[in-house]
């Protein structure tokens, strides 16, 4: 079976977060786990990219944690490592960052990805 990989942008140290949830959720599911933050350093043991450009490896999904303003800024740069599928959570979309994600000719999934994974982000301890 082929690697699932998921870049987790928004991604948290913070266990209360969802992103940090969603990194422990993607990574009990199998997948491997990239979580993106400018500040780098390192997420549930896992290290944090800068930027999604710097993730070596082709990307299954990427699942957005941002506010909208935020997260309009980095479409560009999701777009150009062409990820399968853009998940945008609850509370990171608007209709201009759905417009803009679709005028790069990505599609966004407008749902909560841990619970795409098949669990529920009350399971994890924050």
């Amino acid at each position: 079976m082929e690697t699932k990989t998921v870049a987790i942008v928004g991604a948290s140290a913070d266990r209360t977060k969802f992103s940090n949830k969603s990194v422990r959720a993607h990574e009990q599911q199998g997948w491997t786990v990239y979580p993106v933050n400018p500040k780098g350093g390192d997420i549930e043991g896992r290290k944090a990219y800068a930027s999604i450009r710097d993730i070596p490896v082709k990307l299954t999904r990427v699942t957005m944690y941002l506010p909208p303003k935020v997260g309009i800024s980095v479409l560009e740069d999701i777009a150009a490592v062409a990820p399968i599928e853009l998940w945008v959570n609850p509370g990171a979309e608007s209709p201009e960052l759905i417009e803009k994600a679709k005028s790069l000719g990505l599609n966004p999934i407008q749902a909560c990805s841990i619970v795409d994974v098949g669990m529920s982000p009350a399971q994890f301890a924050d």
